[in-house]
Order: C-alpha cells, then sequence, then structure tokens
C-alpha cells in the first residue's frame, strides 16, 4: 500500500510499505479522509518542535474499520470512526494519575510515532470511536476541535466572560466555537484578514486585524474599558503572541497556552505575579472531550463543516502542502481525500 512521508522540510514522498497486520485488541481500518494541521505544516516547514524525519504525519482523521473482532465497544466491520492519536505510556507519574494526555513520553501519531497518512492504519480498540453517522469529512475535523475544546475547558470559560482568543487559524477559531458554545463573549485576532473573515462565520463577537502591539493596548481599552480579558487563549506559537496573550488578560484573569513554538521569549515574568495571572498549558485532549463533541456536532450545535476550506486527493498530498504553506493565511483546514 502507499503512505505518505515527510522525509526532510519541504520534501514530501509516497512509498509503497507493507500492509498492516492487526493485532490481538486492535481494528484494521481503512483512511477516508486526513487533516493537515498546524503541527503537521510546522514539520514540512522544519519549524516544529516534536517532529523528526523521516517520517508519516497524520492523526487527524476518519476511517472505516474493515477488520475487527467482537468486543465490548461495539465496533463492527463498515462503522465511520475517528481515533484519539495520543499513546500514553500508562506508567508515568501523569499516566498514574489519569492525566494520560500530559503522558511524560507521550507519542502522538505523525509526530513521534508514525502517522495516519497511509491507506490503511490498525488502531487498539479503545482508542476507536464511532462517528455516529456524521459526515466523514467533518468527522476527521474533531480532533483540532478536541484540542480547542480542551483548552477552553482548562479556563473553566463561564458564561458572560471576555475571551481573547490570539490566532485566527483552524485551532483559534475552534476555540472561539468551544468559547462560544460557554455563553462567552469571544474577540479573536489575527494578521490575515482572510482568516479572520472565516472567523466571523462562526459567531464570533469581535474579529480585530492586528498590525502591532499597539493594536493589542487599543483592543483592551475599546472592548473592556482598559480592565482586560478574564480569559485569554494563545492558538499561534509565537513568542510575540505569548506576550500579547499575558498582556491583554486581566488581573486576577486567566491564560491558555495551546500554540507550540520552537522560539525563547524574554519578558518581565513579574507580570504573572502582578495580575496574579492563572497561567495554562493545554495538551493533546481526553476521551471525553472526543465523546462529548462527536455528539454535541452530531446535534448540530457546532457548525464544523465550515472550518473546511480545501480538499485535495491522496495522490496530490505533495501538492497540498505545498499550497497550504504558501497560502497559510487564506486555508483554514485542509483535508486529504483517500477515497
Amino acid at each position: 500500500m502507499e503512505a505518505v512521508f515527510i522525509e526532510s522540510p519541504k520534501k514530501v514522498v509516497l512509498k509503497d510499505i507493507p500492509h498492516p497486520v492487526r493485532k490481538p485488541g486492535e481494528a484494521l481500518l481503512k483512511l477516508l479522509y486526513g487533516g493537515i494541521c498546524g503541527s503537521d505544516l510546522g514539520s514540512y516547514r522544519g519549524t516544529f518542535a516534536y517532529f523528526s524525519y523521516p517520517r508519516t504525519p497524520g492523526h487527524e482523521f476518519s476511517a472505516e474499520i474493515v477488520e475487527v473482532d467482537d468486543n465490548e465497544y461495539g465496533l463492527k466491520p463498515g462503522m465511520v470512526v475517528t481515533c484519539n492519536p495520543y499513546f500514553n505510556c500508562g506508567e508515568c507519574y501523569s499516566c498514574k494519575r489519569g492525566l494520560v494526555n500530559a503522558c511524560m513520553d507521550n507519542q502522538t501519531m505523525g509526530v513521534q510515532r508514525e502517522g495516519a497518512f497511509s491507506e490503511y492504519i490498525t488502531m487498539p480498540l479503545e482508542r476507536i470511536y464511532d462517528g455516529k453517522g456524521l459526515d466523514p469529512k467533518v468527522l476527521a475535523v474533531v480532533e483540532p476541535l478536541c484540542i480547542s475544546y480542551h483548552g477552553v475547558k482548562r479556563a473553566d470559560v463561564k458564561a458572560g466572560d471576555k475571551v481573547l482568543i490570539v490566532g485566527a487559524g483552524t485551532i483559534g477559531i475552534l476555540a472561539a466555537v468551544a468559547a462560544k458554545q460557554r455563553g462567552a463573549l469571544v474577540y479573536i485576532t489575527d494578521v490575515s484578514q482572510v482568516k479572520l473573515k472565516y472567523a466571523e462565520e462562526f459567531g464570533v463577537d469581535g474579529a480585530v486585524h492586528v498590525e502591532g502591539p499597539q493594536t493589542y493596548s487599543q483592543i483592551v481599552e475599546d472592548i473592556t474599558g482598559g480592565s482586560g480579558f478574564d480569559v485569554t487563549i494563545e492558538a499561534v506559537g509565537l513568542p510575540s503572541t505569548f506576550q500579547n496573550c499575558i498582556d491583554t488578560a486581566a488581573f486576577g484573569g486567566k491564560m491558555v497556552l495551546i500554540g507550540v513554538g520552537k522560539q525563547n521569549l524574554d519578558f518581565n515574568f513579574t507580570m504573572i505575579q502582578k495580575k496574579e495571572l492563572n497561567v495554562y498549558g493545554s495538551r493533546n485532549s481526553l476521551k471525553p472531550d472526543f465523546l462529548e463533541l462527536i455528539d454535541l456536532v452530531k446535534a448540530g450545535k457546532v457548525p464544523l463543516d465550515k472550518i473546511i476550506t480545501n480538499v485535495y486527493k491522496f495522490g496530490d498530498i505533495a501538492r497540498a502542502f505545498q499550497e497550504l504553506d504558501e497560502n497559510s493565511g487564506e486555508m483554514l483546514k485542509v483535508l486529504i481525500d483517500f477515497t
């Protein structure tokens, strides 16, 4: 069968590899759709902190069960599913406390271990979740929604909170959706006016184009009367956007870091003490996030299909990466069609 490999920065190829062999406790899956996420793009560019070459990317996907034994999860051949792609060790201090998303030896598919971008894969049964009839394209986007949803839950966003999200990419917009589900007033910023127009389609309370740090000072003044935001969410992964979130958070507020980057930041950390900020890291997501969101999307409460802007055939995946790299300011969720 064919599988995708990022061999080195900017080099994506298809290779013939052996068909996977299913082990006890696993199902054989045929890929349907896969999403290229920000970390995949960072891996392509050579800027993602956790990636090593060569590797098969991909951890956002929908698939059809081809083979599975009788099991306690109700999984059957022909079922369209999505999967939890974060493999935890089960033995470290985090895992023993139930914090499996923060496993000290976490291996995310397509990052620390081989990803899903091939014709067939095998997955442990406990990581496979019934898509409940969702369109396979939409189901492939549940995982990034889980990332955003988990970050919003970390901050315990409440109705009436003023939330500022820095970054109107897929994760940022989906964080806005998750915060709106909780009744928050949600504002989002980006340097890309195209992405901000996409964000407006998801019902944000404000989408602000930024050109520099002075813009953020004005945002705080215009929207909060100078008080700052109850919650700020970083969804870019740059030193400057981390600083923006610290600066715009209210005294006694909360800041959530979802974005991942390689660069260092030299900043006045005493501001965290002065404001008595609650600063949260948010990594991966948990099984309940997947199950809750599949139900929410199924109920029509999250218009997840709107986040999909481009779909490429499996054979055109090198072009998909190249065009996303060149036009990332204008594209949100890019899907690969494996059907």
